[in-house]
């Protein structure tokens, strides 16, 4: 028990009979077994407190890379987000180009088909006309 030997041991206790007496060595023994319980679970406490501030440092480390990772994507997604959309950008050329050209009803569009069809052309062919020499 704490590197001592059985010699040493009974040294303590013949010097504590001398000093305490045989009336107060049984509650001085109880006293000095209580201290050191004590201090052992105190120790105890210390060393799992510091294991746990330990595991929480070691915890805020990977959180604080969680967190770095997590800013470096939603950067990346706010790049993505200032892209304008091609499908936005295809609408307002469509509209655009809708708004440049007039519209016509319907009814406009069958009667101007009707009115520029064209009209039977006859090609006559002439006639040979003769010089009064004879030649052609």
């Amino acid at each position: 028990m704490f590197g001592m030997g059985f010699t040493e041991i009974l040294l303590i206790a013949v010097v504590a009979i001398l000093f305490l007496g045989p009336d107060k060595l049984p509650s001085a023994m109880v006293k000095v077994a209580k201290f050191i319980r004590s201090t052992k679970k105190a120790l105890t406490d210390a060393k799992s407190a510091i294991d746990d501030e330990l595991k929480i440092a070691e915890l805020k480390e990977e959180a604080m890379g969680y967190k770095a990772k997590l800013d470096k994507a939603t950067d990346e997604l706010q790049g993505f987000k200032n892209i304008s959309n091609p499908v936005d950008d295809l609408q307002e050329a469509l509209d655009m180009a809708k708004s440049g050209f007039k519209s016509t009803p319907l009814e406009e569009i069958e009667t101007t088909q009707e009115k520029s069809k064209p009209k039977d052309v006859i090609l006559k062919k002439k006639k040979d006309t003769v010089d009064k020499k004879g030649d052609k």
